[in-house]
């Protein structure tokens, strides 16, 4: 009951509470659930995107599968490409079935140095015909060392500088007249003979390390023009127990 002043007027010392000021406001109110309506929020918000997800990704797949692609084209013709090696030339340096990565980038800024191996085509090489997809396929399927064309591209190492006179006497290789040091041959004897023959500017003298069993420049092959160098080997890739950073460079 209030206090009345001495006019009847309630007493100005006794604060009058409001009735509507004590009242909860209904946003503050506790869901009958017991939950806050800040955690409901927040509940709601993080349970939508996780049902998006599965279907956002599938949407995106096609697209990121085209980029992955053509990534892939842009490696494959001007950083790097795989080879597969299916002859026995380059033994025991490369095994057939081995699969070797090229870098394509360095030999542009600079000329191949003697001991480098090597990826050339064949000069000589004549490509059949096929159509549009059989070469999409064979292109790509080389590229990613999949297949190989023994008659086009070959695997070998450089030996002859442009200018110098090459000759091999009974298997020892001379350049201008002195023999060179070749620790990565094939165990396997080569007594054979070639020259002398100077190797014309511009162009390059590939052997195989396997000596008796290697068709290279000594052959119809001849010194390769630089054009037809595709790129330097730098790491045997396949298969894993010959995994090897620059082999026997």
């Amino acid at each position: 009951m209030e206090s009345a002043g001495r006019n009847g007027d309630p007493d100005p010392r006794v604060k009058v509470s409001d009735p509507k000021e004590e009242r909860i406001p209904e946003a503050a109110e506790s869901p009958p659930d017991g939950s806050t309506g800040e955690l409901k929020d927040s509940f709601e918000f993080s349970e939508k995107p996780q049902g998006r997800k599965p279907l956002a990704f599938l949407r995106e797949l096609p697209g990121l599968i085209i980029i992955a692609f053509l990534l892939a084209l842009v490696i494959k013709s001007f950083l790097i490409q795989a080879f597969f090696i299916p002859s026995q030339s380059m033994e025991p340096t490369l095994e057939v079935g081995d699969r070797v990565l090229v870098n394509k980038v360095v030999l542009r800024f600079r000329d191949p140095h003697r001991g480098e191996v090597i990826v050339f085509e064949n000069p000589q090489a004549v490509e059949p015909d096929r159509n549009p997809v059989s070469a999409f396929w064979n292109w790509l399927t080389e590229g990613l060392g999949f297949a190989s064309n023994p008659e086009k591209d070959f695997i070998k190492r450089v030996i002859g500088l442009p200018g110098e006179t090459i000759e091999v006497n009974r298997g020892k290789v001379l350049i201008n007249g002195k023999p060179i040091d070749e620790p990565y041959l094939n165990a396997q004897d080569d007594l054979s003979d070639f020259g002398p023959f100077k190797v014309p500017e511009d162009q390059f003298f590939m052997m195989g390390d396997n000596r008796a069993n290697s068709q290279d420049s000594r052959s119809t092959l001849g010194p390769i023009p630089k054009d037809k160098i595709v790129g330097k080997a730098f790491i045997v890739l396949w298969p894993p127990s010959r995994f090897e950073w620059e082999p026997s460079d």
